[in-house]
């Protein structure tokens, strides 16, 4: 276990050096805080810092750096999430509460965690398998053709067509849409199939098979819309750190193409909590030098997806967190009035 005075120590080389870029040497480190000691002993506790493998000198100068151990020392035990101000909160609630529907949401906030941090940002649609249903509604467009639009509690809509064996009438198309509303508004998705499978049998005759292929749609559309989807913005922000990362920022590039990549970097939308993933933590090769910050979004009590930023290690992580927390609650907070 470090002593306190060499935790304060290791805070006040990644503050400098998040803010400065350059590499941080005892004498600047005594001048720049009130640690209280000689540098002669700010030397001895870096010394023992990097013997720890907490800091690194990335080359003959006398300044050392971070290394990602000492990222996850300073996240997990030193820093803060630290809080926007009022006009940054209002300015977050303003630019979202304009949002039309849930692509625009989703848009509108890749493009403001973007600003905010100005990392790379990256925002996962809610999950069909998480949400439960808003409304079901059924709508003939000719004799034998219809409309399914479903209505998720996150605001996703999907229609469909629909084309039938045999026409259905006004009254009996009102009594599906009220039968089948009645059984499957406020439930998850998972749960509709065993929820509408006895339904085609409350119906008689031709208007049976018309339930039948309504329902096989209905079930189809949630199989279908069951593969996760994202939106990323804010890449070309990596150009400004091209010094942080060792070679080129091409690897980086390549991996954030990857979708799957950056759904596994996000982790699971269950998990509701902050998540920080520093350098190597990263499984994927090309991103062993960026840290990703993450949490889970969603309209009640339980997250239905995850947003969060990509960066260099090298990042303000009290500012990121805050930031994305922040636009995390104001999501939710939408997706529930929406």
């Amino acid at each position: 276990m470090l002593s306190e005075r060499r935790l304060e120590v290791l805070r006040a080389i990644v503050q400098d050096y998040v803010g400065t870029e350059e590499p941080v040497g005892s004498k600047a480190l005594t001048e720049r805080h009130n640690l209280q000691v000689s540098p002669a002993t700010v030397r001895n506790d870096m010394a023992v810092l990097e013997d720890e493998g907490y800091i690194a000198q990335p080359h003959t100068s006398a300044g050392r750096i971070p290394t990602d151990k000492g990222y996850r020392l300073f996240v997990d035990k030193l820093a803060g999430v630290k809080p926007l101000s009022s006009p940054e909160r209002r300015a977050i609630q303003n630019f979202l509460e304009g949002a039309v529907d849930l692509d625009d949401v989703v848009g509108r906030t890749v493009r403001l965690l973007a600003q905010l941090t100005r990392q790379v940002a990256v925002v996962q649609y809610p999950s069909l398998t998480r949400s439960t249903v808003r409304h079901v509604e059924l709508l003939s467009l000719a004799p034998a053709r219809l409309m399914l639009v479903l209505i998720t509690d996150t605001g996703r809509v999907e229609q469909r067509l629909i084309d039938c064996q045999a026409p259905i009438g006004d009254s009996a198309l009102a009594d599906l849409r009220a039968r089948l509303n009645s059984r499957v508004v406020g439930q998850r998705f998972t749960e509709v199939p065993s929820l509408v499978q006895d339904l085609p049998d409350a119906f008689e005759g031709d208007d049976r098979g018309t339930v039948s292929t309504v329902l096989a749609t209905l079930l189809e559309t949630l199989v279908e819309e069951t593969e996760e989807r994202l939106i990323i913005g804010g890449t070309s922000n990596l150009t400004r750190f091209g010094h942080d990362f060792p070679l080129t920022i091409r690897p980086v590039l390549e991996a954030l193409e990857e979708q799957v990549v950056l759904l596994k970097l996000l982790g699971e939308a269950k998990d509701p909590g902050m998540t920080v993933r520093i350098g190597h933590e990263n499984a994927h090769e090309g991103l062993s030098s960026t840290s990703v910050v993450s949490v889970g979004y969603g309209s009640g009590d339980e997250a239905v997806a995850k947003l969060g930023v990509v960066g260099p290690t090298r990042m303000d992580y009290p500012g990121t967190m805050g930031a994305v927390r922040a636009v995390a609650r104001y999501v939710g907070q939408i997706l529930a009035e929406s």
